[in-house]
């Protein structure tokens, strides 16, 4: 019998643990899946397993901060991992993640691929760079590459952000591989100064997530796994608006937001979260760190 009904059973498991084990428990990164990130995932897959064609679809994944662009990246990369053993012992990986350079740089896109792979990066031209990318690229065998924060990239001119965007749709013509590309709502106006590129993106958007029963579910599906001996009801009416209120709708905040107050419940041997403990745990609401942010400067 589960003496923790409100866990899931993997949670309850760890309910012997030592108060400062479960505390690091807490603060160990996890997978939380939902409808959408499910439905994203089987999108990326999908790419994966597109046939070569002169045009290759893309995806671009678009949300605000902190509202789990970057998990659902990593997730799909950490389930297609390089093998060293797939062609002889030659290293074979077709999924590859890079965070996007800082300026819409070509040079700065190339050095950025060849560092990720651990390759000595050419102190010569633009087109050597391009060259050795291409060859690497080809070596390797991949499909997908993922670029994470390109809207960083595309903050510059509009000529150089141009240049940039050239190369990456260059990149795809000449290897046939597929983008996923992540990124604010800025992504989609600064990739409007090119109709070829952004016909050739499918966005997938990420909005702010609304208090309707998809959150009740997900509040329910952080409890599960929250190692706290008493049952929270964090889906429950008052607390759960309370949580959404003061998370301010991204997952993740909310994550930050609960794991701060499992955490003030624990230490405090309260063992479950409420009202109290939100508005105690000493979380700051992305808003009020904004404001702070401004005030400072």
């Amino acid at each position: 019998m589960n003496e923790f009904p409100h866990l899931h059973p993997s949670c309850a498991k760890k309910m012997n643990l030592s108060t400062d084990e479960r505390l690091i428990e807490i603060s160990t990164p996890r997978w939380i899946g939902y409808p959408k990130a499910h439905q994203t995932l089987q999108k990326f897959e999908d790419l994966l397993r597109h046939p070569k064609v002169a045009r290759m679809p893309n995806l671009m994944l678009v949300g605000r901060t902190n509202n789990g662009k970057t998990d659902l990246i990593q997730k799909f990369c950490q389930s297609h991992l390089p093998d060293p053993n797939a062609d002889g012992g030659k290293i074979i990986a077709p999924v590859m993640y890079i965070q996007a350079p800082p300026s819409p740089n070509e040079a700065d896109l190339y050095a950025t691929i060849l560092s990720s792979l651990y390759e000595r990066v050419p102190s010569a031209s633009t087109s050597a760079k391009r060259t050795r990318t291409i060859q690497i690229l080809k070596d390797i065998g991949v499909k997908v590459l993922c670029i994470d924060e390109l809207h960083n990239s595309l903050a510059g001119s509009t000529l150089k952000r141009q240049h940039f965007l050239n190369a990456i749709k260059n990149l795809g013509n000449e290897l046939r591989i597929s983008f996923i590309a992540c990124g604010t709502e800025d992504i989609l106006r600064a990739i409007s100064i090119d109709p070829q590129i952004q016909n050739r993106f499918q966005p997938i958007l990420l909005p702010k997530w609304k208090f309707d029963q998809d959150y009740r579910q997900l509040l329910r599906t952080f409890e599960s796994i929250l190692p706290l001996k008493e049952p929270s009801d964090l889906h429950s009416g008052l607390l759960g608006r309370k949580i959404y209120a003061t998370s301010e709708g991204t997952i993740g905040e909310l994550s930050l937001l609960l794991n701060q107050a499992a955490t003030f419940a624990l230490k405090s041997g309260e063992e479950k979260i409420t009202n109290d403990i939100i508005s105690s745990c000493g979380y700051t609401p992305p808003s009020d760190r904004s404001r702070e942010a401004s005030r400072s400067i």
